[in-house]
């Protein structure tokens, strides 16, 4: 069996086997298959939940204490994460250390890999990581985020994390056992998708299905990861974490949960971090923009058919088909927003004209976009 760097996503239903509390015996349970893969000369690289978990344990709480203000929720979420983050590595550092492996802590957030030079700097802190033979622990950096703390953000922070590192393989563990045709608590009929070969609006659909305690309601964020790791070559396994040896058996591409099939082409390293950046906004191209697309060729803004959204010079955006509303690129723009919106339908020559000879003539340059 071929070696594989693989991405571990551990949510907080999993490690706290659907308590309040973190379970130290799951996970023993799942650091001891981990094992057995970097015997099997495997790399794991671990994204973990349930540093607030472990806060509200350590101090005693309920999420029911939680406050009802909505002003003093984020810093208490904050503060749970700072507490419980510690606790979390050193539950993790005692179950690998029975096994004589040592772990290491990695915080990111979003904006850690949205600037390139972090981007590369987050990549090789990884990698020298895995080289050492160490275990690396990634956690969103909750205590100092200053967007909402949401159930899923792990979800597409390991894909990111995925990217990052160039896995093989990223390895969602959850409390369903995979995406199914409809919610099989509501729907008798429904029956588990065993392998996705293209994400459509369909199955989109079906993880958009409302919240629950169980994890449902994350369905549709471990969809958008699961979207962003195939467009970079990485095959995706969702499947149920109290599964015996799941993480075993994904590794050995059992038939198990569902499985997302990567993309054909793989993308280099600088086409995974435009990917992996969140958009700033996003253009509407006609037919004939779309096909230069295709061929390889860059986006005039001849081609460009609306603007949406506030956006500046560098920044990463979505090119969509104007009639089918589908995502066929994402790249770095060479104009605002506001220049865009200005240049929508220009010529080269009138581009020229309006902007100066010094102006791009394209709004995203071919090597600077990534087709989808």
């Amino acid at each position: 069996m071929a070696q594989q760097r693989i991405v571990i996503k551990l949510g907080t239903s999993t490690l706290t086997d659907g308590t309040q509390r973190i379970n130290r015996r799951r996970m023993l349970e799942l650091a001891q298959q981990m094992v057995k893969l970097r015997e099997q000369g495997h790399e794991v690289v671990v994204v973990s939940s349930g540093a607030m978990a472990a806060g509200r344990e350590h101090l005693g709480v309920t999420p029911a204490q939680r406050p009802k203000k909505t002003s003093l929720l984020m810093p208490y979420k904050q503060m749970l994460a700072a507490v419980g983050q510690s606790r979390l590595m050193m539950a993790w550092e005692q179950v690998f250390g029975i096994f004589e492996l040592k772990v290491a802590q990695v915080l990111l957030t979003r904006a850690d890999l949205s600037d390139r030079n972090r981007y590369l700097n987050a990549r090789e802190a990884l990698l020298a990581i895995l080289a050492h033979g160490i275990v690396p622990i990634v956690n969103e950096n909750d205590a100092v985020v200053t967007e909402e703390i949401r159930v899923g953000d792990n979800d597409n922070l390991s894909a990111l994390v995925a990217n990052v590192v160039d896995a093989n393989v990223l390895l969602i563990l959850t409390d369903q056992d995979g995406l199914f045709t409809a919610d099989p608590r509501k729907d008798p009929t429904a029956t588990l998708i065993h392998e996705v070969s293209q994400i459509d609006d369909h199955l989109r659909s079906i993880a958009g299905v409302s919240s629950t305690n169980l994890g449902v309601g994350g369905m549709a964020t471990k969809l958008q990861a699961a979207e962003l790791a195939t467009r970079s070559g990485i095959a995706v396994v969702l499947a149920h974490g109290k599964r015996p040896d799941v993480i075993t058996s994904v590794a050995n591409q059992e038939r198990i949960g569902t499985r997302f099939l990567p993309q054909a082409s793989t993308p280099d390293s600088r086409q995974r971090w435009i990917l992996s950046d969140k958009t700033s906004g996003m253009v509407y191209v006609d037919d004939g923009a779309a096909q230069a697309i295709a061929q390889g060729k860059s986006l005039l803004h001849v081609g460009v058919r609306a603007v949406v959204g506030k956006f500046e010079r560098g920044a990463v955006i979505s090119v969509c088909k104007q009639n089918s509303q589908a995502e066929i690129a994402k790249g770095i723009t060479c104009a605002s927003s506001a220049e865009a919106t200005r240049l929508i339908g220009k010529k080269s020559s009138e581009v020229s004209a309006l902007m100066g000879t010094e102006f791009a003539k394209w709004l995203i340059h071919a090597d600077d976009m990534v087709r989808i």
